[in-house]
């Protein structure tokens, strides 16, 4: 199904970072596979699709092994990885505790989620240096082999005061959420941009929303209708779950219609 998607036109692909299924897909019960795993084999079953999840949950992997993991699957793949990462949130609780990993309070990962974009900025840079935070302590941040580029940072999350300024000091691109609100969202994170000195338009953002041609093809006006309108706010890219994207035709049907529209767009891409 990867490489099918990748001869469509699709730019990227994207797995959740969850070991129990999501309750949006249906009940913690049904198979869910690791995410780190899942990108290593679809490295090798793509050639040109660039890999990430939406999003990394922080407190589950230390962040110097964490940067050693996207340093790997960058190499591996020959400079396609990224690194999606959030604080986690929601039923990851459950799970958590479910398999023994940790969870602290939400205070507490967003200090995490800093330290851990700190450090995994230092890492793909190359820097060797010491690190000392409140939570980690590292003595030699060594990544080799380096990466093939540095891998770009996205940072999923739609708070305003802590997620967003997040986005603005130390990452490449932002998720959001595709709601009514999402104007207010991408001024926060202009505001952010502003009072750091960080270019705005320099951050790529993205939103997630379901890239559903429907039934023979029913809905692809309704999608094009919403990606005109994404596009005309400034988002850059669009991910998203594909109902039926085992079908060969669901994907044949996105790629006549959909991705060489969105490509005149802006050009949004879709992962």
């Amino acid at each position: 199904m990867a490489s099918s998607a990748e001869e469509a036109g699709f730019a990227r692909i994207a797995v959740m970072d969850h070991l129990w299924q999501a309750p949006v897909v249906g009940a913690f019960e049904r198979e869910m596979l690791e995410a780190y795993t899942t990108l290593g084999f679809l490295a090798a079953a793509t050639e040109r699709m660039e890999l990430l999840t939406l999003v990394t949950a922080t407190a589950y992997r230390q962040p110097g092994l964490l940067a050693k993991m996207i340093t790997t699957l960058d190499v591996l793949s020959g400079g396609r990885a990224w690194l999606g990462i959030g604080i986690g949130a929601g039923f990851n609780a459950a799970e958590a505790a479910g398999l023994g990993l940790p969870f602290p309070a939400t205070a507490e990962r967003f200090e995490r989620l800093e330290e851990t974009l700190r450090i995994c900025r230092q890492m793909f840079d190359g820097d060797e240096s010491p690190f000392h935070g409140r939570h980690y302590r590292l003595a030699r941040t060594l990544n080799s082999p380096a990466p093939v580029r540095r891998p770009p940072i996205l940072v999923g999350g739609s708070g305003e005061r802590k997620t967003l300024r997040l986005v603005a000091l130390y990452a490449d691109a932002c998720n959001l959420f595709a709601g009514p609100d999402l104007p207010l969202k991408l001024d926060a994170l202009r505001l952010h941009c502003e009072q750091i000195g960080r270019d705005y338009d320099s951050i790529e953002k993205t939103v997630l929303f379901p890239l559903d041609p429907g039934p023979g093809g029913r809905q692809i006006d309704r999608l094009l209708d919403a990606l005109t309108s994404f596009a005309k706010l400034g988002i850059d890219a669009v991910y998203g779950p594909v109902p039926g994207a085992d079908s060969p035709a669901t994907l044949q049907l996105l790629a006549r219609h959909v991705i060489p529209a969105a490509a005149q767009l802006r050009p949004s891409r879709i992962g």
